[in-house]
């Protein structure tokens, strides 16, 4: 595991979470029309930060089958480029592809790559596999339809994360060509019945299971992927945790499933920091670093030479 330490990760993190429980609350209402609202929200600049100038933009739609989904695509000039095809987070049930552009446009922009950024389908309309399904045949519409250098990598934060890794396992179950790479930040990769989300998603479990073969009995291996029996033959992995997150245990016990099933595998904490980081890059500069790092990521498995700064270290 690699360390990414900074004196200001852990003030900072104090500063926003005071600031998120000292917002005003909302009216009591039912938990779906919470949620509803709650995809209204636009995302707050002072804190997701903005859109970086460099990369063209452009809104497409993806015609997949008995659905269209919107995605933007963040490309930088001239020859074609590797394709990142990004998901963002949400528990499943929420986010945007807005709430996101500081990181979608900087790692197309300090990766020299082109990032698609999809708008998957959200529980409780569409549970569990919906979205999963979304991400999987998005590989395949983006080979066929979008120029790039034949190179593909695919990644996503929190519940987006769960999709890119299931996804991966789908392409590999199925034969079909794999990502090139995955980056998977603070992923939630196992059943967690104690969480809101997790009804809603899960649609097909009725009550939390009471025991591992109760649930993947009704779930696709692919939707929980810590419980799959092997994660041989996945693409080389790059997986983001944050030591004060519930999930960090999550992104842990991945990495040491995929380094024991041979995939080569780089396992990035960020010490003192929250989960979510990635969306709040004006107010953590966890978040800026870890855009910095994941382009040097990508330009490292693409050949591409890129250093990063603040301090690391191994353990």
């Amino acid at each position: 595991m690699t360390r990414i330490d900074s004196p200001d990760f852990g003030p900072e993190t104090d500063a926003l979470l005071k600031h998120l429980a000292d917002l005003p609350g909302t009216p009591e209402l039912d938990p779906y029309e919470a949620l509803l609202l709650d995809r209204e929200d636009l995302p707050d600049p002072a804190l997701a930060g903005v859109r970086d100038p460099r990369p063209s933009v452009e809104d497409l739609v993806i015609e997949l089958p008995g659905r269209s989904l919107e995605a933007r695509v963040y490309r930088m000039p001239e020859r074609p480029r590797p394709i990142l095809l990004w998901l963002h987070g949400g528990g499943f049930v929420g986010g945007h592809l807005r709430d996101i552009e500081y990181a979608t446009s900087g790692i197309a922009a300090a990766g020299n790559l082109t990032v698609v950024s999809l708008n998957y389908r959200l529980a409780p309309e569409n549970p569990c596999p919906a979205g999963l399904l979304d991400a999987y045949e998005t590989l395949g519409w983006i080979r066929e339809h979008l120029v790039g250098d034949g190179r593909i990598a695919i990644g996503g934060q929190s519940a987006g994360a769960a999709l890119a890794a299931g996804a991966c396992l789908l392409a590999r179950d199925a034969g079909t060509p794999p990502p090139d790479r995955q980056i998977l930040c603070y992923p939630v990769l196992d059943l967690h019945p104690e969480e809101d989300w997790h009804h809603w998603y899960f649609g097909t479990v009725e009550t939390p299971p009471t025991d591992a073969a109760g649930a993947e009995a009704a779930l696709p291996v692919a939707a929980v992927p810590l419980r799959a029996d092997s994660l041989a033959g996945l693409p080389p992995t790059l997986l983001l945790a944050a030591q004060r997150d519930s999930l960090r245990a999550d992104a842990v016990a991945y990495a040491a499933r995929l380094e024991h099933d041979g995939v080569p595998t780089q396992l990035v904490e960020y010490v003192d920091t929250m989960h979510a980081f990635l969306n709040f890059p004006a107010a953590l500069s966890a978040g800026r670093h870890a855009v910095e790092l994941i382009a040097a990521d990508l330009q490292a498995a693409f050949s591409t030479p890129f250093s990063t700064p603040f301090s690391a270290r191994r353990s």
